[in-house]
């Protein structure tokens, strides 16, 4: 689009051709046959002369005796004209002597966008300001506030203190208390939840199973060290982090604690490194590993094979334990969750050899079992 033009929106089409054409085909039939359909003050090629039409991208894909793809028509109309242009280009029937039919997917503001980007930004440019400039009397407003706009709730039976964007959040910040949950919330952290006690509440267990990452924050002094051991033991860590020797996380400035957090969250938001294989002994697993990953991941199920890679079975997760006792000839487990204890000891009475799973739970009496992760596996 030229210089002048402002592009307010993006019209999204999809089009199929019962026959071979290039792009250029598909192109000449938008302004070919739309010419003069809707008055001349609507011709695509006016609308581009007064900047009002910018570029058509056309994408096409082609099969062996059809073409498909898509169109994208940014436009700097009102969003009548736009309907108009989209609803014209949906009564083309023919590239060339091919039948073909236009489809639009959908009309972007493009401006909307752009005034999320901006909110996102502003978001952004608070928070490290809020870092670097908190002072005491700061401090207890953001209190009144925070109890004003609702940012501390609840979880579970047990009504544990969280932070109101814990739901949304694909990663958990577990923290010892109500107080660290407020204070990372002035940090600008609203996904922590607090254990509120030594001994881990179950709905921790379940919450830390929906979460792609799980995140362990704790106070430097030594019942910290404790608390980490106990977390441990009962839930799968991604990132085990401490505040300063012998400091507490309610004590530590939003500035320390977003030197502390923002690593990891970095690292989370980009992704980490592509898992690999790590041992080439493996590879016959991996290569099976891959091929069932693709149906398993995210359904919550468990797959059964027997020696030669046929399913025996496929089940959700809470079932697989008790169906496990009434089978056999398993020699694979896969599983889209944890391998836990309970797991590993109806596996091993099954008389499983393998069991694959995202993730190992701390395990006793393991001995005679192959417990892998799709990550070890280089599968993910």
């Amino acid at each position: 689009m030229p210089q002048s033009g402002i592009v307010k929106y993006h019209v999204k089409l999809s089009y199929e051709v019962d026959g071979l054409v290039e792009r250029a085909d598909i192109i000449g039939a938008i302004f070919g046959q739309t010419e003069g359909l809707l008055g001349p003050e609507m011709n695509l090629n006016e609308l581009q002369r007064v900047s009002k039409v910018g570029r058509i991208e056309v994408n096409a894909r082609t099969t062996a005796n059809t073409t498909s793809g898509d169109a994208l028509i940014p436009m700097s109309t009102d969003i009548d004209t736009c309907a108009l242009i989209a609803a014209g280009i949906e009564s083309i029937d023919k590239v060339g002597p091919f039948d073909c039919k236009f489809t639009l997917e959908a009309i972007d503001d493009v401006r909307a966008a752009k005034k999320d980007d901006i909110v996102r930004r502003a978001k952004e440019i608070k928070q490290k300001w809020a870092t670097k400039t908190v002072s005491e009397g700061e401090t207890m407003l953001n209190d009144v506030h925070q109890g004003d706009t609702g940012k501390l709730t609840t979880y579970g039976p047990s009504k544990l203190t969280c932070s109101s964007g814990l739901a949304d959040s694909n990663w958990v910040i577990l923290v010892e208390g109500r107080a660290d949950v407020i204070n990372l919330l002035r940090a600008g952290y609203d996904n922590a939840l607090a254990i509120e006690g030594a001994k881990i509440d179950e709905s921790i267990k379940e919450l830390c199973n929906s979460k792609d990452t799980v995140v362990a924050f704790l106070d430097g002094d030594r019942a910290g060290g404790f608390i980490l051991k106990e977390l441990k033991s009962v839930v799968p860590l991604d990132y085990e982090l401490r505040a300063d020797n012998d400091v507490e996380v309610e004590e530590l400035t939003p500035q320390r604690i977003d030197e502390i957090l923002s690593p990891v969250a970095a690292e989370i938001k980009g992704g980490k490194p592509s898992p690999a294989l790590k041992s080439e002994n493996d590879k016959p697993l991996a290569e099976m590993a891959s091929k069932i990953f693709p149906t398993l991941n995210e359904t919550l199920e468990a797959i059964a094979l027997d020696a030669d890679n046929n399913e025996i079975f496929k089940v959700p997760i809470s079932e697989v334990v008790s169906k496990l006792s009434t089978q056999s000839g398993i020699k694979y487990l896969l599983l889209d969750g944890i391998i836990t204890q309970r797991l590993l000891e109806g596996a091993k009475n099954a008389g499983i050899e393998c069991v694959i799973g995202h993730r190992v739970a701390k395990l006793s009496n393991s001995d005679g079992m192959t417990l892998k992760t799709f990550g070890d596996l280089g599968v993910a």
